[in-house]
């Protein structure tokens, strides 16, 4: 790598402060993203940013270039914290860009969005078959609870106590799917990571909007630029290769959801599936948290990945 790179992350691993934040950063590049940067991601950040800087150090030392990855829940703070990384950098003078995984899914959001739902609920009245509990009436109650959105309602099963098996079968279908390669495109991510560290000047990045005519590729200059930032719920996925260091925000399911609303990321963050959905990611996440190299807490604490554990046995 060029070493005056080097030096200054040295230099600022030395003698840093954190900067003043102006009113407007530079953010990802993910279409009608709705960034608000608040004092909870300047404190992890700040929190983050001496601990990642000895790591970026040596990964850039190694392979000339260095890839991060900010993982966490929807909503948990991972494009603010990822903008202020980007941010940080380009102020001790060390070139960078962010990068938004959402949008490398393989279907856009209003259609993966009907998928994962299609999914469990197909999943769910084939394994009330199997087990021998479907039957027309019940059919009948089904289909007014779909019509209602309160189909994968937990609460809903002492009343109804078949559908257990429609929302158990539905769940372990929705589970496979989120997080697949069936559902993210790691192919190209890694594709893209690939180019990156090969020292690729420019490179076509994907924009994909919510509805089928926002999608399209943007070509972005990666002269002088040494780090990529991923921000991006699989980001610390073993699906895909190259992210050097990634990054774990914690968060429990309810604080991801309260997150999506103050973001209003979505019209139906309320919603029985959707909570499921966000249990499941959490689910995954908390598989995969082994391989990050730093793991922040929802408190701006730097844990160890043990802690982290017993953190979580705690929620």
């Amino acid at each position: 790598m060029e070493k005056p790179v080097l030096q200054k992350i040295q230099a600022a691993m030395s003698d840093w402060t954190p900067p003043a934040i102006p009113a407007q950063i530079p953010q990802g590049d993910m279409p009608g993203d709705k960034v608000k940067i608040v004092q909870a991601h300047i404190d992890k950040t700040n929190a983050l940013f001496p601990q990642l800087l000895p790591l970026l150090a040596e990964a850039l030392e190694e392979k000339g270039r260095a890839v991060i990855s900010v993982c966490g829940g929807s909503g948990v703070g991972k494009s603010g914290v990822a903008s202020l990384l980007t941010y940080y950098l380009g102020q001790i003078g060390v070139g960078s860009y962010t990068m938004s995984g959402d949008n490398y899914p393989r279907r856009i959001p209003q259609y993966n969005d009907a998928e994962r739902l299609s999914l469990f609920r197909t999943a769910g009245v084939r394994g009330m078959l199997t087990s021998g509990v479907y039957d027309p009436e019940r059919a009948a109650v089904l289909k007014e609870l779909q019509a209602a959105g309160t189909d994968a309602d937990p609460g809903l099963v002492e009343e109804y106590p078949w559908l257990a098996v429609y929302q158990r079968e539905g769940r372990a279908r929705l589970s496979a799917y989120l997080g697949s390669s069936e559902e993210q495109d790691f192919d190209e991510v890694t594709g893209i990571i690939s180019q990156f560290k090969n020292g690729a000047d420019a490179i076509w990045l994907k924009r994909m909007g919510r509805t089928d005519t926002e999608l399209w590729y943007d070509k972005v200059d990666f002269s002088g630029k040494s780090v990529l930032i991923i921000e991006w719920t699989h980001g610390n996925s073993r699906h895909f290769q190259g992210a050097d260091i990634p990054i774990l925000l914690n968060s429990t399911p309810s604080e991801t959801a309260e997150y999506r609303r103050l973001r209003g990321r979505d019209g139906n963050t309320d919603s029985p599936f959707t909570t499921m959905v966000l249990e499941i990611e959490q689910k995954l996440l908390e598989s995969q948290a082994d391989r990050a190299k730093l793991i922040l807490s929802k408190q701006g604490e730097i844990l160890s990945y043990r802690a982290y554990r017993q953190r979580m046995a705690l929620e």
